[in-house]
């Protein structure tokens, strides 16, 4: 199987390293072209990825920010067969797959929208690792639900790069529930490592509650903003169902109501429960399940 990857980040430079050890050729891409020529040196690409040669692939993986995604299906849909499938990975779905909708009828194109719902602590090539995927959920957008043939290619595809299990959701049912998972995550974690509390000694008693709970406070600025902005309607109504739901605690506490807390902390600790199975966070299923 032939794999083309445009960016090599995080995402893509551990999508390449992936399919490198499955046995696949693989072509890449990245707008730096001092990480293309490091990447290949680096034996985790075969060819650089080029107008001539993006139609030997099966699949086009699109790893870059959600403009730039937009910007390249502009710009070479029309060169590609439809026997190559471009899925992109983009953090926000709607966006992208309204534009590939669009294009699908005027071009040969062949898209689905896709997330891989994996990552670690910082970003870049050097980040990347062959087993980031392993054992993960991969969420796509189908522009043609009824294509079985292209959900098999897709599903053989994502499960030789680790995956084990492949949602299939509305590009509008992605970005209202990434908001809530991903998005309001990062944004909490954010603004609670910018307490006074943590500078008022050099040295800081921390359990590793507070590692879990900012780990993704070291994030790429440039990146998430664009993802947060292209999905600011979703977000910014969880972030204020995250502020009612402050209140209450901060209400119980300033009314010394001991009952009233350790209510609102047992309820969180019921939907904790119910939903473990239903998130399936470090879940590895043994087949790839839709």
């Amino acid at each position: 199987m032939n794999i083309g990857v445009i960016g090599l980040g995080l995402i893509g430079g551990s999508l390449v390293r992936a399919y490198k050890r499955a046995g696949a050729t693989v072509y890449g891409y990245d707008i730096n072209h001092l990480t293309t020529d490091f990447v290949k040196l680096a034996g985790s690409i075969d060819k650089e990825l080029t107008k001539e040669n993006m139609n030997d692939c099966d699949c086009i993986f699109i790893a870059i920010p959600p403009s730039h995604a937009l910007e390249w299906l502009k710009e070479n849909a029309q060169y590609l067969k439809n026997s190559t499938t471009v899925i992109d990975c983009c953090g926000v779905k709607r966006a992208i797959c309204s534009l590939a909708e669009e294009l699908m009828k005027e071009t040969d194109l062949s898209f689905v929208g896709g997330h891989p719902m994996a990552g670690v602590q910082g970003w870049g090539f050097k980040k990347s690792s062959e087993e980031m995927f392993d054992g993960s959920t991969f969420a796509i957008v189908s522009l043609d639900k009824n294509n079985i043939e292209l959900l098999s290619k897709v599903k053989n595809t994502i499960k030789m790069a680790g995956f084990t299990e492949l949602i299939v959701m509305s590009a509008e049912e992605h970005d209202e529930v990434i908001a809530f998972t991903s998005q309001l995550s990062h944004i909490v974690a954010s603004s609670f490592i910018q307490s006074d509390t943590l500078l008022l000694s050099e040295k800081t008693i921390a359990g590793g509650s507070f590692r879990d709970m900012t780990r993704v406070a070291m994030m790429d600025e440039n990146m998430w903003s664009g993802l947060m902005q292209e999905n600011r309607d979703n977000l910014i109504r969880e972030i204020k169902n995250l502020i009612g739901e402050l209140q209450k605690y901060l209400s119980a506490l300033e009314t010394s109501d001991t009952d009233r807390l350790m209510e609102l902390l047992a309820n969180g600790r019921e939907i904790k429960t119910e939903t473990e199975d239903k998130i399936n966070i470090g879940k590895r299923p043994d087949e790839l399940q839709v």
